[in-house]
């Protein structure tokens, strides 16, 4: 039976359980500032709706998400905003793929010196989904490649001396210290990896965890999550799109038994650990075999990016846009705790959407609009791959070419009072002035990425329009408190460490709304002098990604080096 979505009619027999799971549920406590101002209160009823339980968490696909699409496209049309989706409407269908891993039928095995080594399911191994074989095994010889980088540009190159045709990859992850922080973030992609091994004739590929990996994501919680479904984007030919085939079968293993899949060919996974810390690390020829095999369901499924826009005041700026983009899904249901499955995901990003939603209201209402046209894109997929970004980048509901740049919001971590605004990736683009013209406008101080090893730049949906080549701006919560005792870093490390991607990520948190409705002036301001600007943004010169990615002449191929 096709999914429900909201856009039909639901089923008396849906009706009536949705009835009755309505009447059972509590009151919210919701409280009330007296104090707050209009902006910081619209800026609350957005958050307190997205976030609710009755929207079951908002995944990608779901009707919680389709309830809150609906929410989105209404809110922008009182605003006065056109629509700008498929045939007229607010929304813009997004064509997915759904796989989810069954139980039975995965092995990693290894096969090395007379002896066999079976892994266990969930607790050593977990197979990532596979969205072209949703039934798979490869037995091959294996290959470890450090961590699969071929970047001669930059004088590294993993696969040197190697063979992987008809072999299966072992890796870690990451990419080598010493590559300035874009390079990092690009290079460490799981997609350029899965890209580069398979290009070299690999037929699977084993990610070994490292005691790092350990420390940042612990194996027990992807463990725990084996069940949650991934997705993809599916082409015209109801196949999956950017996926790699060849590899037949592609997993990780857990940090915990590193040593039983590297060892035998005299080296330690505690001595390769070493040896990338200190830019040492090489390859070599595993001895024996691996045995991978994988079982998953695929599925066809649908869900929608909400798009509205602002037209131009301009007779001839106004065919350009700025884009303002926001994800508004979130992670669904999932394992309980403390009896509760419903990971709400308030600030991650229910308020990310409600900021752009302001900024939007603002920009609607100004006597005079910008030049440039604005579009509002309150995007699907992001905590699936940013495939809605990814999507919309890709066949934009108007002229790929007149998107001039892009303003994105993501989980604000916004819990205690701040004074400040950190705007990520301002550094590559001629977006820098206008940002900081803008923080002086509104009156807030701009601060540096705190914690630039965590690569945001490349983390959230202005990825997906930097890999288009369109300029793009990460405007984040600050990190300097507005008064004694305020510690915004320690509530961000509480929150990351916490609620995070779990059901705490609810509206029962101190979201400071004053400090959102001030991103949200931070927003229009920039979206404002964007528009205005008699040129359109472009990468500064030599810039990493302006040069992979654009497409103003400075740029190039994506994967050239």
């Amino acid at each position: 039976m096709p999914r429900l979505s909201i856009f039909r009619r639901p089923s008396l027999l849906l009706a009536a359980a949705l009835a009755l799971s309505a009447c059972q549920r509590a009151a919210p406590d919701e409280g009330y500032d007296e104090s707050a101002a209009a902006d910081a209160r619209r800026i609350e009823a957005d958050v307190r709706y997205l976030a609710d339980d009755l929207l079951e968490g908002r995944e990608t696909g779901s009707r919680g998400h389709d309830l809150a699409a609906l929410y989105v496209a209404q809110r922008l049309r009182a605003m006065g905003l056109r629509p700008a989706g498929d045939d007229g409407g607010y929304t813009q269908r997004v064509p997915l793929l759904r796989a989810q891993r069954l139980a039975e039928g995965n092995e990693l095995v290894i096969e090395r010196n007379g002896a066999t080594t079976a892994l266990r399911f969930r607790d050593q191994f977990l197979p990532l989904l596979n969205y072209d074989q949703p039934e798979a095994r490869v037995e091959a010889p294996a290959v470890f490649v450090a961590q699969a980088v071929h970047a001669p540009k930059l004088r590294h190159d993993d696969f040197a001396g190697l063979d992987l045709r008809g072999k299966i990859a072992v890796l870690f992850g990451g990419a080598p210290a010493r590559f300035a922080p874009d390079q990092r973030a690009f290079y460490a992609s799981t997609e350029e990896k899965l890209r580069a091994v398979a290009e070299r004739g690999a037929v699977g590929a084993v990610f070994v965890a490292t005691t790092g990996d350990e420390q940042t994501y612990p194996w027990a919680r992807s463990a725990e999550d084996w069940q949650r479904p991934g997705m993809r984007l599916r082409g015209s030919d109801g196949r999956a799109i950017d996926s790699t085939p060849s590899l037949r079968v592609v997993a990780r293993v857990s940090a915990a038994v590193a040593d039983v899949l590297l060892s035998g060919n005299g080296h330690t996974a505690a001595e390769l650990y070493q040896a990338t810390d200190a830019g040492r690390l090489r390859g070599f020829d595993l001895p024996g075999r691996i045995v991978l095999a994988a079982r998953n369901t695929v599925a066809p499924l649908e869900s929608r990016n909400v798009v509205a826009r602002l037209p131009g005041s301009d007779r001839r700026l106004s065919a350009e846009h700025v884009v303002f983009s926001a994800h508004l899904d979130h992670v669904g249901i999932g394992p309980p705790v403390d009896g509760d499955a419903i990971y709400n995901g308030a600030i991650d990003n229910a308020l990310g959407v409600a900021v752009m939603l302001e900024a939007a209201r603002k920009l609607a209402a100004a006597p005079t609009p910008p030049r440039r046209s604005i579009l509002f894109v309150a995007v699907t997929g992001e905590e699936k791959g940013l495939l809605g970004a990814q999507w919309f980048a890709q066949h934009p509901t108007v002229p790929a070419a007149s998107l001039v740049a892009n303003l994105n919001l993501d989980m604000p971590i916004l819990l205690a009072p701040t004074r400040d605004v950190v705007p990520v990736g301002i550094e590559h683009s001629s977006l820098a002035p206008l940002v900081r013209q803008a923080a002086k406008d509104v009156g807030v101080a701009l601060s540096p990425d705190p914690a630039p090893e965590q690569n945001m730049f490349v983390r959230s949906d202005q990825y997906a329009f930097i890999r288009a080549g369109v300029p793009a701006v990460y405007l984040n919560g600050g990190v300097e408190g507005a008064r004694f005792g305020a510690d915004p870093r320690a509530a961000q490390r509480n929150y990351l460490s916490q609620r995070y991607h779990q059901p705490g990520d609810d509206t029962s948190q101190p979201i400071q709304y004053a400090d959102a409705a001030r991103l949200a002036r931070l927003n229009a301001r920039l979206g404002r002098l964007i528009g205005d600007a008699p040129q359109r943004p472009t990468w500064n010169a030599g810039d990493f990604f302006g040069q992979r990615f654009g497409t103003d002449g400075s740029g190039g191929d994506a994967h050239a080096d």
